[in-house]
């Protein structure tokens, strides 16, 4: 019989992989565009969800989308890890009988069938998060212990059921925390954990209980499989830094910036602009330089913010052209000097990035000049102005 280290590939340290999920109604060229970011990321693997019930409404519609998909992982260079089933939407926990199981253990030959033989398979996801969901979060302090238990056998039962269909290509099972993964340890061939702690100190925490975990069993590989979010205290950067101590490969989540997670995570937009250019420069191994050499930036040593200032009280001016009469300058006008302003105070990181000074200036740009509220715009103008006055000392 096989055994854990027959199966796996060295210790996927190298895996630098994306959570991505293929989406129906989407068209090949679509899936395309959108995994030739991850490869222009220097991203290799990509971390996708399948739905039992979505191929049991139309396997062979359903089996076409992951065929494209992977196919297009495949000519992008993308190795693949596909997620059998969720545990996040568990609200209520019933065993399940016979045939059941036999529904599940259908739909898992079909998708081996399909995916077996793809050269970019990496491994199998039996469970995303199993114990991650209503059922155990409203729980009980005294309830939790027997509801976890019932959810971990109803686990177990899965990843046999993966093992028993493929005895060949390493399982693995998304758990939330690390402290999750000893449910499992001894069934999957490599282990996965998902962190999303909010401080260095717990990071560490969660990456130093995998490792004792991973040499408990011999040195089983770990995997972050899913990590980075903006609204958890989360940053991609300081993640991929914990990767790298800990010689771990990852799976960021997620790649698009777009739909349900699209306020908190995400590394693209669909036309290819991006959010945080930090987490680029991560990917590629640059991070802000937090150390006591650091230079701070000085926007103003060659006068050019005071030259901004000035540009903006010219242009906000009233010209005279008669009595009683008075002419504003042109919004292009204003908005040009606006731009000088936040030329400088952008790249010297003097102001916030959440709704950027430039995207406000695209947006304004972006409107037909008789269309524009002209007070508003002198408004944005003046108070790029204010902002570099006072960031310079400027009087």
């Amino acid at each position: 019989m096989k055994d854990w280290k027959d199966r796996i590939k060295g210790d996927y340290s190298d895996l630098r992989g994306v959570c991505h999920n293929p989406k129906a109604g989407q068209t090949k060229e679509e899936m395309a565009q959108q995994l030739e970011y991850a490869a222009r990321l220097n991203l290799n693997a990509v971390r996708f969800w399948m739905s039992q019930e979505e191929w049991e409404k139309n396997p062979e519609a359903y089996e076409k989308m992951l065929l494209d998909f992977t196919d297009s992982c495949e000519e992008k260079g993308i190795g693949i890890m596909p997620i059998f089933w969720n545990g996040n939407f568990i609200e209520d926990y019933t065993e399940a009988g016979e045939e059941e199981w036999k529904k599940k253990r259908t739909y898992a030959e079909a998708i081996i069938c399909l995916l077996k033989s793809k050269k970019g398979l990496l491994m199998w996801d039996v469970f995303n998060e199993p114990f991650c969901n209503t059922y155990l979060g409203s729980a009980s302090p005294e309830d939790y212990p027997r509801k976890k238990e019932k959810l971990a056998k109803d686990l177990r039962k899965h990843c046999e059921l993966i093992r028993e269909l493929d005895p060949d290509t390493p399982i693995t099972v998304g758990h939330e925390l690390s402290s999750h993964m000893d449910s499992t340890s001894d069934l999957v061939d490599v282990l996965s954990f998902h962190d999303y702690m909010p401080t260095r100190s717990r990071m560490e925490a969660a990456y130093q209980t995998a490792v004792q975990l991973s040499e408990a069993e011999g040195g089983k590989p770990i995997l972050n499989t899913e990590t980075g979010c903006i609204g958890r205290a989360n940053p991609y950067d300081l993640e991929l830094e914990m990767c790298e101590k800990y010689h771990c490969g990852f799976f960021l989540f997620n790649l698009m910036i777009e739909g349900f997670w699209g306020e908190i995570h995400g590394l693209v937009y669909p036309d290819g602009t991006i959010r945080d250019p930090g987490i680029v420069a991560a990917l590629y191994g640059f991070r802000r330089n937090c150390g006591a050499n650091r230079i701070l930036a000085r926007g103003n040593r060659e006068g050019h913010a005071l030259k901004a200032v000035k540009a903006v009280e010219n242009v906000l001016k009233l010209e005279n052209k008669a009595m009683f009469v008075s002419k504003a300058k042109s919004t292009d006008e204003i908005l040009e000097a606006a731009e000088y302003c936040i030329n400088i105070l952008e790249p010297c990181e003097l102001v916030p990035m959440w709704d950027s000074l430039s995207a406000q200036l695209c947006h304004y740009r972006s409107q037909k000049a008789e269309e524009r509220d002209e007070w508003e715009i002198q408004r944005f103008a003046y108070d790029c102005a204010i902002r570099v006055k006072q960031a310079f000392l400027i009087m």
